[in-house]
Protein backbone atom coordinates (compact mmCIF):
# COMPACT_ATOMS: atom_id res chain seq x y z
CA UNK A 1 0.00 0.00 0.00
CA UNK A 2 2.99 2.26 0.64
CA UNK A 3 3.59 2.88 -2.96
CA UNK A 4 0.07 3.83 -3.96
CA UNK A 5 0.37 6.07 -0.83
CA UNK A 6 4.02 7.54 -2.78
CA UNK A 7 1.85 8.60 -6.06
CA UNK A 8 -0.77 10.21 -4.31
CA UNK A 9 1.97 12.32 -2.35
CA UNK A 10 3.47 12.95 -5.62
CA UNK A 11 -0.15 14.05 -6.69
CA UNK A 12 -0.74 16.45 -4.25
CA UNK A 13 2.72 18.11 -4.05
CA UNK A 14 2.35 18.61 -7.95
CA UNK A 15 -1.25 20.47 -7.55
CA UNK A 16 0.22 22.41 -4.75
CA UNK A 17 3.29 23.60 -6.49
CA UNK A 18 0.77 23.88 -9.69
CA UNK A 19 -1.32 26.15 -8.03
CA UNK A 20 1.22 28.72 -6.36
CA UNK A 21 0.66 32.28 -8.17
CA UNK A 22 -0.56 30.39 -11.52
CA UNK A 23 -1.20 32.63 -15.06
CA UNK A 24 -4.54 32.70 -13.46
CA UNK A 25 -6.89 30.88 -11.52
CA UNK A 26 -9.66 30.25 -13.38
CA UNK A 27 -7.36 28.86 -16.18
CA UNK A 28 -6.03 26.88 -13.45
CA UNK A 29 -9.21 25.52 -11.76
CA UNK A 30 -10.36 24.38 -15.19
CA UNK A 31 -6.83 22.74 -16.74
CA UNK A 32 -6.39 20.64 -13.07
CA UNK A 33 -9.71 19.76 -12.68
CA UNK A 34 -9.91 16.72 -14.34
CA UNK A 35 -7.16 15.46 -12.37
CA UNK A 36 -8.25 16.19 -9.39
CA UNK A 37 -11.74 14.08 -10.20
CA UNK A 38 -9.56 11.41 -11.69
CA UNK A 39 -8.05 11.03 -7.70
CA UNK A 40 -11.00 11.01 -6.16
CA UNK A 41 -13.01 8.44 -8.71
CA UNK A 42 -9.92 6.70 -8.21
CA UNK A 43 -9.89 6.30 -4.78
CA UNK A 44 -13.10 5.74 -4.38
CA UNK A 45 -12.86 2.54 -6.68
CA UNK A 46 -9.72 1.66 -5.33
CA UNK A 47 -10.72 -1.37 -3.18
CA UNK A 48 -13.44 -2.70 -5.77
CA UNK A 49 -11.03 -2.10 -8.98
CA UNK A 50 -7.43 -1.89 -8.50
CA UNK A 51 -5.61 -1.21 -11.69
CA UNK A 52 -1.65 -2.31 -12.32
CA UNK A 53 0.35 -0.07 -10.98
CA UNK A 54 1.97 0.98 -14.36
CA UNK A 55 -1.40 2.21 -14.81
CA UNK A 56 -1.46 4.41 -11.95
CA UNK A 57 2.13 5.86 -12.18
CA UNK A 58 1.18 6.99 -16.21
CA UNK A 59 -2.08 8.70 -14.85
CA UNK A 60 0.41 10.06 -12.06
CA UNK A 61 2.56 11.89 -15.27
CA UNK A 62 -1.09 13.19 -17.11
CA UNK A 63 -1.86 14.76 -14.11
CA UNK A 64 1.42 16.65 -14.24
CA UNK A 65 1.01 17.70 -17.63
CA UNK A 66 -2.32 19.03 -16.57
CA UNK A 67 -0.71 20.94 -13.71
CA UNK A 68 1.71 22.38 -15.65
CA UNK A 69 -0.16 23.55 -18.20
CA UNK A 70 -2.48 25.00 -15.54
CA UNK A 71 0.04 26.91 -13.71
CA UNK A 72 1.58 28.70 -16.94
CA UNK A 73 -1.08 27.83 -19.55
CA UNK A 74 -0.91 25.88 -22.36
CA UNK A 75 0.43 28.72 -25.01
CA UNK A 76 2.64 29.71 -22.42
CA UNK A 77 4.88 26.82 -21.25
CA UNK A 78 8.55 28.62 -21.20
CA UNK A 79 9.87 25.31 -22.39
CA UNK A 80 8.12 24.61 -25.44
CA UNK A 81 8.71 28.62 -26.18
CA UNK A 82 12.04 27.41 -26.04
CA UNK A 83 11.46 24.62 -28.37
CA UNK A 84 9.35 27.02 -30.53
CA UNK A 85 12.04 29.68 -31.55
CA UNK A 86 15.04 27.19 -31.75
CA UNK A 87 13.13 25.39 -34.68
CA UNK A 88 11.17 28.17 -35.57
CA UNK A 89 7.40 27.20 -35.10
CA UNK A 90 4.47 29.59 -35.29
CA UNK A 91 3.37 28.28 -31.92
CA UNK A 92 4.09 26.80 -28.59
CA UNK A 93 3.10 23.23 -28.98
CA UNK A 94 2.64 22.33 -25.38
CA UNK A 95 -0.96 21.75 -26.40
CA UNK A 96 -0.48 18.74 -28.85
CA UNK A 97 2.00 16.94 -25.93
CA UNK A 98 -1.42 17.33 -23.93
CA UNK A 99 -3.63 16.06 -26.19
CA UNK A 100 -1.33 12.93 -27.05
CA UNK A 101 -0.72 11.88 -23.48
CA UNK A 102 -4.86 12.63 -23.58
CA UNK A 103 -5.02 9.82 -25.54
CA UNK A 104 -2.14 7.70 -24.38
CA UNK A 105 -3.12 7.35 -21.10
CA UNK A 106 -6.47 6.80 -21.38
CA UNK A 107 -6.11 3.99 -23.81
CA UNK A 108 -4.21 2.02 -21.32
CA UNK A 109 -6.88 2.39 -18.21
CA UNK A 110 -9.48 1.77 -21.23
CA UNK A 111 -7.36 -1.26 -22.27
CA UNK A 112 -6.98 -2.64 -18.65
CA UNK A 113 -10.55 -2.27 -18.41
CA UNK A 114 -11.70 -4.46 -21.56
CA UNK A 115 -9.58 -6.81 -20.89
CA UNK A 116 -9.58 -7.47 -16.86
CA UNK A 117 -13.66 -7.18 -17.00
CA UNK A 118 -13.53 -9.29 -20.08
CA UNK A 119 -15.91 -6.62 -22.14
CA UNK A 120 -14.73 -7.43 -25.66
CA UNK A 121 -12.72 -10.45 -27.68
CA UNK A 122 -8.91 -9.88 -28.45
CA UNK A 123 -9.20 -9.18 -32.31
CA UNK A 124 -11.50 -5.89 -31.20
CA UNK A 125 -9.75 -4.61 -28.16
CA UNK A 126 -7.00 -1.92 -30.12
CA UNK A 127 -9.78 -0.90 -32.34
CA UNK A 128 -12.60 -0.26 -29.81
CA UNK A 129 -9.76 1.09 -27.35
CA UNK A 130 -8.51 3.61 -29.66
CA UNK A 131 -12.18 4.56 -30.51
CA UNK A 132 -13.55 4.84 -26.94
CA UNK A 133 -10.18 7.34 -26.92
CA UNK A 134 -11.50 9.53 -29.70
CA UNK A 135 -14.62 9.61 -28.06
CA UNK A 136 -13.35 11.15 -24.78
CA UNK A 137 -11.55 13.41 -26.70
CA UNK A 138 -14.64 14.56 -28.83
CA UNK A 139 -16.22 15.23 -25.59
CA UNK A 140 -13.28 17.38 -23.67
CA UNK A 141 -13.37 19.70 -26.94
CA UNK A 142 -17.20 19.88 -26.38
CA UNK A 143 -16.66 20.83 -23.00
CA UNK A 144 -13.83 23.72 -24.29
CA UNK A 145 -16.93 24.73 -26.58
CA UNK A 146 -19.28 25.17 -23.67
CA UNK A 147 -16.69 27.10 -21.63
CA UNK A 148 -16.23 28.96 -24.30
CA UNK A 149 -19.45 29.93 -24.88
CA UNK A 150 -19.90 30.34 -21.16
CA UNK A 151 -17.13 32.14 -20.14
CA UNK A 152 -16.32 34.44 -23.08
CA UNK A 153 -13.02 35.83 -23.21
CA UNK A 154 -11.66 34.47 -20.35
CA UNK A 155 -11.56 31.11 -21.51
CA UNK A 156 -8.97 31.88 -24.40
CA UNK A 157 -6.35 30.31 -22.13
CA UNK A 158 -8.34 27.20 -21.58
CA UNK A 159 -8.62 26.85 -25.03
CA UNK A 160 -5.06 28.02 -26.28
CA UNK A 161 -6.08 28.02 -30.08
CA UNK A 162 -3.43 30.32 -30.28
CA UNK A 163 -5.48 32.08 -33.94
CA UNK A 164 -5.01 28.26 -35.04
CA UNK A 165 -7.96 27.57 -37.27
CA UNK A 166 -7.75 23.80 -37.02
CA UNK A 167 -6.89 23.60 -33.68
CA UNK A 168 -9.77 21.77 -32.41
CA UNK A 169 -9.03 18.94 -34.83
CA UNK A 170 -5.19 18.73 -34.56
CA UNK A 171 -5.92 18.51 -30.62
CA UNK A 172 -8.38 15.20 -31.98
CA UNK A 173 -5.34 14.06 -34.41
CA UNK A 174 -3.21 14.17 -31.50
CA UNK A 175 -5.46 11.84 -29.00
CA UNK A 176 -5.83 9.25 -31.85
CA UNK A 177 -1.98 9.20 -32.55
CA UNK A 178 -1.59 8.55 -28.10
CA UNK A 179 -4.44 6.25 -28.53
CA UNK A 180 -2.47 4.19 -31.79
CA UNK A 181 0.76 4.29 -29.73
CA UNK A 182 -0.54 3.05 -26.74
CA UNK A 183 -1.66 -0.14 -28.23
CA UNK A 184 1.17 -0.89 -30.91
CA UNK A 185 4.00 0.41 -28.38
CA UNK A 186 3.36 -0.96 -24.98
CA UNK A 187 0.43 -3.67 -25.26
CA UNK A 188 2.73 -6.80 -24.58
CA UNK A 189 4.06 -5.08 -21.44
CA UNK A 190 0.94 -4.47 -20.56
CA UNK A 191 -0.73 -7.56 -20.70
CA UNK A 192 2.75 -8.93 -18.43
CA UNK A 193 1.31 -6.34 -15.89
CA UNK A 194 -2.17 -7.84 -15.90
CA UNK A 195 -1.17 -10.97 -16.02
CA UNK A 196 0.58 -10.05 -12.46
CA UNK A 197 -2.72 -9.00 -11.02
CA UNK A 198 -4.16 -12.15 -12.30
CA UNK A 199 -1.38 -14.29 -10.35
CA UNK A 200 -2.14 -12.57 -7.36
CA UNK A 201 -5.99 -12.59 -7.38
Amino acid sequence: MKKYWILVILFLAGLTISGINPHDYFTWILEVSPAIIGLIILIITFKKFRFSYFVYVLILLHSYILFVGGHYTYAEVPFFDWIKDVFHQSRNNYDKLGHFVQGFVPAIIVRELFVRLEVVKEKWLAFLTICVCLSISVVYEFLEWFVAIASGQSADSFLGTQGYAWDTQSDMFYAFIGAICMTTILSRFHNKQIDKIKAVA
